[in-house]
């Protein structure tokens, strides 16, 4: 009977195709009982049972089946049980593994290259799936299409995760071939929506559904879970277009049970909730709960499950559950023990703001929150709330300092390279430079972005993140005239022509930075520029000077009190053409306003700052006026009635006023002033 099984099994593994899984599993188990004793047979047969296994979709199975064989069975089936760890979700022991005995094969490198996928290393994938697409030699038939497949769903993962530079622009233009076929135009749609081009989604997303749907190669089967993402796909770009009436139509069609993927039936789930646009926070709380929790291989992607988290923690918001969304935010980000500027993690911070500050604005939300920069000092999400706080109440000054302080703290910490990545991010440094400028403090502009360019030129990469802040940073420094500024403009814009040779801008920059300085260094570059007389031919030079020279009005900047409590000190940062408008506005005098009967001939008058009184043509209207004047001093001495008085032991005397007799009409007491009587009622 041994033998008969054994026989069998071989007679099974000599056929060109095995279907019945089932049957080969079965066919294994039998040689293994016959085997026994037998090590050759034993091993193709333990072999056979675990392929049948990953066929039948048993991995937990086939793992044990492996661990069963022991050492030599494990060096047998190295590939499958890679894979079968693949699908279990245990992507750390497939790459560990697989690393450990060396990528040789074609088919491991595929399998390493999903693997990295789905462990959301995309730029490892796409180094794999680039490195199989330029070697054709032992390409397998059919393998191309696959390869170009995968290759966009890398890019466009790429691009969610920011990582935009890691992908030429050779390989972002998409040809003739990649769209006549549904995967790859749907591939294609969604790095549309990862650089935010909606528009180019939706026709990319209908071309990928017509393409599903006339597709001669599909069973029906296999068209309804073809066409299941791409719906749930075209309904998500309709809300981020605006047309909920379209998205709630196109839920309309998608039907859950056609949807194999656990993660794109949670995703269709939530995206269906979310255009009910449900008014009770306390019901959009309870139908939330209701979403499945996906695990597994089909998880969702860190991206994804952060979205997921962010929307659940807004409802519980709008319920007014604060004290629960404090405590689970600040719980994930105790563990971030470094600073960062994921948006997962950064949206994470704003919430817990939020949370803490019991959705209040203005002065009172900030009472709350700044306490929480002292314990939690390099939270980005955290500061970018504060700084928009400060920035709502019209006071930029104070959100300026509080940024040069985030600055600070992460300079003064332990030198690492993920400190100065965050320390010059080019959102941070251009929200730093759009402050400076407010206040008018272009000095500080320009060192700004020489420090956040010469951090991003150390990087050993071709391309990095900073590559679209070291562009900006040069066509900023152009424009000043100081040495010193010209050549780190010069510096950033070789580091960017040395990554990517056709950037024509970076190459007029690199060309306007040297011109006048280093010519040698421009040389090379000026053959693949415009010519100036191809730029200016349809120009007339004649009538333009003519017209003159169109200038702005200069607009006062409105300075905060530490502004102007600080003199700047800032060499050359106006323009000359700003310099000559200074100038004509100091020459500019108000007009003298003269009196309608002025003589320019007349002698003026010596006297006419002397009150009028004073003057010696003054005279006085009235009876004895003159008289009248000379005594009428305002403020001094009033000569009455005198009496003098002799003082005791003959001392002398004393001069004084006469007292008013009883009768007199005196101001002051009236006491013994007459009353007038009232008359009879």
């Amino acid at each position: 009977m041994s033998d008969s099984a054994i026989a069998a099994l071989n007679s099974l593994l000599r056929g060109t195709s095995i279907d019945d899984h089932e049957e080969a599993l079965k066919l294994a188990n039998s040689a293994i009982k016959a085997a026994k004793g037998n090590p050759a047979d034993l091993t193709t047969a333990q072999h056979t049972r675990v392929v049948a296994l990953v066929k039948l979709d048993r991995f937990d199975d086939a793992l044990r089946a492996i661990a069963e064989g022991g050492a030599a069975l494990g060096k047998t089936c190295v590939i499958e049980k890679a894979y079968a760890l693949y699908k279990a979700g245990e992507l750390e022991a497939a790459e560990q593994l697989l690393e450990s005995t060396g990528i040789h094969t074609r088919g491991m490198k595929h399998l390493a290259a999903q693997v990295a996928y789905r462990a959301e290393k995309f730029d490892k994938a796409a180094e794999l799936y680039q490195e199989m697409a330029e070697n054709h030699e032992d390409a397998m038939y059919g393998e191309e299409n696959d390869l170009r497949i995968n290759i966009l769903a890398t890019y466009s993962q790429l691009e969610m995760q920011g990582k935009g530079w890691a992908v030429s622009e050779e390989h972002k233009k998409l040809s003739r071939d990649e769209l006549e076929a549904f995967e790859t135009a749907y591939n294609a749609a969604c790095g549309s929506i990862a650089q935010g081009d909606f528009a180019k989604a939706a026709f990319l997303f209908k071309r990928a559904r017509d393409l599903c749907e006339a597709s001669e190669d599909l069973s029906e089967e296999d068209r309804k879970s073809e066409l299941a993402p791409i719906i749930v796909q075209q309904a998500y770009v309709a809300t981020k277009l605006g047309d909920l009436e379209e998205a709630a139509r196109l839920h309309e069609e998608v039907v859950l049970s056609d949807i194999s993927d656990a993660s794109t039936k949670a995703i269709a789930q939530s995206n269906a909730l979310i255009l009910k646009s449900e008014s009770n926070p306390y019901m959009a709380q309870r139908l939330a709960d209701t979403l499945p929790v996906v695990t597994g291989n089909d998880r969702l992607f860190e991206e994804q499950a952060a979205i997921f988290r962010r929307n659940k923690y807004i409802i519980e918001l709008q319920a007014q559950k604060f004290a629960g969304v404090k405590s689970k935010t600040a719980k994930i980000l105790s563990n971030e023990a470094e600073p960062t500027i994921s948006s997962s993690k950064c949206d994470l911070g704003a919430l817990n703001a939020a949370a803490a500050s019991e959705l209040q604005i203005g002065k009172e939300a900030l009472r709350r929150i700044i306490p929480l920069l002292e314990t939690r000092p390099t939270d980005v999400g955290l500061l970018l709330t504060v700084v928009q706080l400060y920035i709502q109440l019209q006071n930029p000054a104070q959100a300026l300092i509080v940024l040069e302080a985030f600055f600070n703290r992460l300079e003064a910490a332990t030198a690492s390279d993920n400190n100065a990545d965050v320390r010059f991010a080019p959102g941070l440094v251009a929200l730093a430079v759009a402050l400076y400028r407010q206040q008018g403090r272009y000095s500080a502009v320009r060192s700004e972005l020489a420090k956040a360019a010469a951090h991003w030129q150390s990087k050993q990469k071709a391309a990095s993140s900073g590559d679209s802040l070291l562009r900006e940073a040069g066509i900023e420094l152009l424009r000043s005239t100081h040495p010193s500024d010209l050549a780190a403009a010069g510096e950033a814009f070789t580091h960017l022509v040395a990554a990517q040779p056709d950037d024509r801008t970076a190459t007029a920059g690199l060309v306007a930075s040297f011109a006048t300085s280093d010519f040698a260094k421009v040389e090379p570059y000026l053959s693949t520029l415009s010519p100036v007389e191809r730029l200016t031919s349809g120009v007339d030079v004649s009538a333009l000077l003519d017209a003159g020279v169109a200038t702005l009005p200069v607009v006062a900047l409105q300075q905060s009190q530490q502004g102007k409590k600080r003199a700047r000190e800032d060499d050359g940062e106006t323009t000359g053409e700003q310099q000559k408008q200074q100038q004509a506005a100091k020459k500019q005098r108000r007009k003298r306003k003269l009196p309608k009967n002025y003589d320019p001939a007349k002698q003026p008058d010596p006297e006419r700052w002397l009150p009028l009184r004073d003057r010696s043509s003054y005279r006085p209207k009235g009876r004895k006026g003159k008289k009248r004047a000379q005594e009428a001093t305002q403020g001094g001495y009033v000569k009455g009635d005198e009496e003098t008085l002799e003082l005791a032991g003959g001392a002398g005397s004393v001069k004084v006023e006469k007292a008013n007799p009883a009768g007199s009409g005196g101001g002051g007491g009236g006491g013994g002033a007459k009353k007038k009587k009232k008359g009879k009622k």
